[in-house]
């Protein structure tokens, strides 16, 4: 059985309204960290789960239409906080990282994509073709910046789709189904529809903590909304994506959460894992 040594790494935070996040919040501005997963896999080094905000973020977005995506959600960042900065303070030089595996390809979980430019991409294909196949104006809208995609690692994407599909696990119901990335049964890419095209969630086995660790991208925004099973509020989640479908995938998490204390689910965003 393959464990994972994993660590959360906090690269800057977004302030937007609560209620964006969760049907009955406040107006009031909250501190959203955006988050991303280091994974030492035992045979093949370091894998990355989204790269979060990077200086690449930044210069996407200095110029109309772009700079009004920092204008919705304020960003607050500095460049010790890229993950790329942040793994070279561990000794880890972005050449060592092989694998980054990204959930969606909003700007904040992509920022930081091209600052590692030997690794495999690992995407949706969906996501991949809702992006390329957009406007500006268009990708904008839903949260997307075309220019934080994978350009000179065109060549080294790899599709969760045409991975092998498997079922999954007894113990992540009533998630059934999967891909298996690495051809072991080590790390699952599991579909979590609803919050953009393409959303997936990984799941692997862990070496420290509980026994399985579900990173969930932004198919919840905070654990308590998983607990109280509560989703956005309608007009959020229709504009970057299919509210019924995020609702039946959120609904599916507090199924989990409930059933298994042994399964450690975290969103992307939760204050509730700031150190």
């Amino acid at each position: 059985m393959i464990e994972f040594e994993w660590h959360l790494l906090e690269t800057g935070h977004c302030l937007h309204p609560e209620i964006s996040s969760r049907v009955g919040g406040s107006w009031r501005p909250c501190e959203f960290p955006a988050f991303v997963a280091l994974l030492r896999y035992p045979q093949h080094g370091w894998v990355l789960f989204d790269t979060g905000y990077g200086q690449a973020f930044h210069d996407a977005t200095r110029r109309m239409p772009e700079s009004l995506y920092r204008r919705v959600t304020p960003v607050s960042w500095q460049p010790r906080q890229a993950a790329v900065a942040q793994l070279a303070a561990r000794g880890i030089d972005p050449a060592d990282v092989h694998n980054v595996i990204l959930s969606h390809f909003h700007g904040d979980h992509i920022g930081g994509l091209n600052d590692f430019r030997s690794a495999t991409i690992w995407c949706a294909q969906e996501g991949w073709n809702d992006l390329h196949q957009r406007s500006r104006l268009s990708a904008l809208t839903a949260g997307l910046l075309p220019a934080l995609a994978p350009t000179t690692n065109i060549s080294r994407t790899r599709f969760f789709e045409h991975a092998p599909a498997t079922r999954l696990p007894e113990e992540l119901a009533p998630f059934s189904h999967g891909y298996d990335l690495f051809l072991d049964e080590s790390m699952y890419a599991v579909p979590l529809p609803g919050h953009a095209a393409g959303h997936f969630g990984i799941c692997f086995r862990s070496a420290t903590r509980a026994k399985w660790v579900f990173l969930v991208g932004d198919a919840a925004w905070s654990s308590q909304a998983i607990r109280d099973n509560n989703p956005p509020p309608r007009w959020a989640t229709a504009l970057l994506g299919d509210t019924r479908a995020y609702r039946i995938t959120l609904g599916a998490l507090h199924s989990l959460a409930a059933r298994r204390s042994d399964v450690m689910i975290i969103p992307s965003h939760c204050q509730s894992f700031r150190p």
